[in-house]
């Protein structure tokens, strides 16, 4: 069954990414921005499944669109 999404918000003035997205059944935050690819970077990252990518989002659309209640 597909996610029900509902757009909490972007920082992008055109619409493209990082944008932050809340899903309406669980409230979980799916995270829209450029993958990180650089093996460098990658390589500091800890416990990372085969299943799991990274996105960079300013912190910026964190603090306006996903404020800790």
């Amino acid at each position: 069954m597909a996610r029900r999404l509902k757009m909490l918000g972007t920082t992008s003035e055109d619409n493209d990414c990082p944008t932050l997205y809340e899903d309406l059944d669980t409230g979980e935050i799916l995270v829209q921005g450029d993958r990180v690819t650089d093996p460098d970077d990658l390589a500091q990252l800890a416990n990372v499944k085969d299943r799991e990518t990274f996105v960079v989002v300013p912190r910026e659309l964190l603090v306006r669109f996903a404020p800790k209640e």
